[in-house]
């Protein structure tokens, strides 16, 4: 999700002005698309069964949109701020990876299944994590410095942490895998940025139409993911909820041991707890199989629900606590 206006506003306060009001209608509408598409793949598979090569370039839409979004100032706030990012990345690549394969152990989940849990772990922060901090009235800066970071050094991660915690599971190629987080995800937010760059004005000019060229490319690769997998949706159900639960809970809890204040704390909750789930599919889909893919697809979803329904409780108790 484009993210440019919404980190000028690191805490939120008030009602929302009309600008921002797009930023509401887009957390409200997004999770409405993906529930659909999820639907639709769940009932009416046979259609796109198919089209799970597009999957990769559907990711790299959206990650070239992410990327037109980013300025220079959003790279400053990093240096500005090391300790309080170097926390949410570390958070974020030891707890949800951790989590995953904690899961995939106690409960024994069938191989498949159990790889695509970690995978969701080991993915770097989810593409609507910015918008809906901002909701909940959090530190925006923080979460676009931590979401940022975490997507850059994506290929540098991902497939060792994916090797280290699901290669007992699986063989895992963690060569391919950078190549294919290289050409899915960096190299399309550095052309993006390129772009920005090179292009700004016209850039400028498409910001407004970015949040819904996301959502809906999103919502086809929930679409197409599901519908490799609608027999089994029923099997990692659960499983996202307690993950992506644990992930919201312990990321605010880290931000709060560390003292970093409520509202940073809020922004680690969604930049710990929500994944980049496209990626996940994406890598599941083409290192794996439909079955370890559903994890991610299921992630999709939910997270997005999920974080909607948490980042209005803590708009809700930060009004509170100002009265």
């Amino acid at each position: 999700m484009p993210t440019e206006q919404l980190s000028q506003h690191p805490a939120p306060t008030g009602d929302l002005p009309a600008s921002d009001r797009a930023a509401r209608r887009a957390v409200t509408v997004f999770p409405l698309l993906v529930i659909a598409a999820g639907a639709v793949g769940l009932l009416w598979p046979a259609p796109f069964t198919g089209w799970a090569p597009a999957v990769p370039w559907l990711l790299g839409v959206v990650m070239f949109s992410m990327g037109l979004t980013l300025t220079p100032p959003d790279f400053a706030a990093v240096a500005k701020r090391p300790w309080a990012v170097g926390l949410g990345l570390v958070a974020h690549y030891v707890i949800m990876p951790g989590l995953g394969w904690l899961i995939a152990t106690a409960l024994h989940l069938p191989p498949q299944l159990a790889a695509g849990v970690i995978l969701v772990g080991c993915a770097p922060s989810g593409t609507a994590s910015n918008v809906v901090t901002y909701l909940a009235r959090g530190d925006v800066a923080l979460s676009v410095s931590v979401a940022t970071v975490s997507t850059v050094l994506a290929p540098l991660i991902t497939p060792p942490l994916t090797l280290l915690l699901a290669g007992q599971f699986l063989d895992v190629d963690a060569g391919v895998m950078v190549t294919d987080i290289l050409k899915t995800v960096l190299l399309p937010v550095l052309g993006g940025l390129l772009v920005r760059l090179v292009a700004g004005r016209w850039a400028d000019r498409a910001l407004r139409a970015l949040p819904w060229l996301s959502a809906v490319t999103i919502a086809a690769i929930v679409l197409i993911v599901v519908s490799g997998s609608a027999a089994r949706i029923k099997d990692a159900a659960a499983l996202v909820v307690l993950h992506n639960g644990l992930g919201l809970a312990l990321g605010y809890a880290a931000g709060r041991l560390a003292r970093l204040g409520k509202s940073a704390g809020r922004a680690m909750a969604f930049e710990v707890g929500m994944q980049n789930s496209g990626l996940a599919a994406s890598l599941a889909t083409a290192h794996f199989s439909p079955a370890a893919a559903l994890p991610a697809a299921v992630f999709s979803v939910w997270h997005n629900i999920s974080g909607a329904l948490v980042a209005a409780w803590m708009a809700r108790n930060a009004r509170r606590e100002r009265c």
